[in-house]
């Protein structure tokens, strides 16, 4: 309940904030779209491709980092700190999703629950999904993509540092913007 509300509350600030006018830190329709994501923050989501590819074209426009991981990977267990942060820092400017590959639903969620993420995970048991962005070779692996929506960027490996991914994030995600 409370994240439902919580949701509510989110998606309402939002629209209220896109008729502020244009100034400098007016948000774009795409950045709208971003925030639009909460709704199913630190959800394990299902459909595949499809719904993968589908989340990936609604947020044309936007550029997206995409985070790789599994309960049972120690490397994802100790990176996963750094995207929930940098989702919270560059939350209207870049969107993020999970992709839980090759992991058992009920453990990916445990860990959700213990571990939450302002963004949704689309469970991918068979690395389907993965492979739409190069991963499935390496856990956890990132994948950064456009503001058209192609892959420009994939890293395979944790990150070290926070430091690092947001090196790559604004070199990857936000080069041009």
């Amino acid at each position: 309940m409370r994240g439902r509300l919580l949701s509510t509350v989110l998606a309402l600030v939002a629209a209220a904030g896109a008729g502020c006018g244009k100034g400098p830190d007016a948000p774009t329709a795409p950045a709208r779209q971003a925030t639009a994501l909460p709704s199913e923050a630190g959800r394990l989501v299902g459909g595949g491709t499809t719904a993968f590819e589908r989340q990936v074209r609604a947020l044309r426009g936007t550029p997206i980092v995409v985070n790789q991981w599994a309960s049972w990977c120690g490397p994802c267990r100790f990176e996963f700190p750094f995207f929930r942060a940098a989702a919270g820092k560059y939350r209207g400017r870049v969107a993020f999703l999970g992709v839980n590959s090759n992991d058992s639903r009920s453990e990916a969620e445990a860990f959700l629950r213990e571990n939450p993420i302002p963004f949704p995970s689309f469970y991918d048991p068979s690395i389907q999904v993965a492979r739409e962005f190069k991963g499935g070779l390496a856990w956890p692996t990132t994948a950064f993509y456009d503001r058209a929506g192609k892959v420009v960027n994939t890293h395979a490996g944790a990150y070290a540092s926070q430091a690092k991914l947001e090196e790559d994030i604004r070199q990857y995600a936000l080069r041009g913007a």
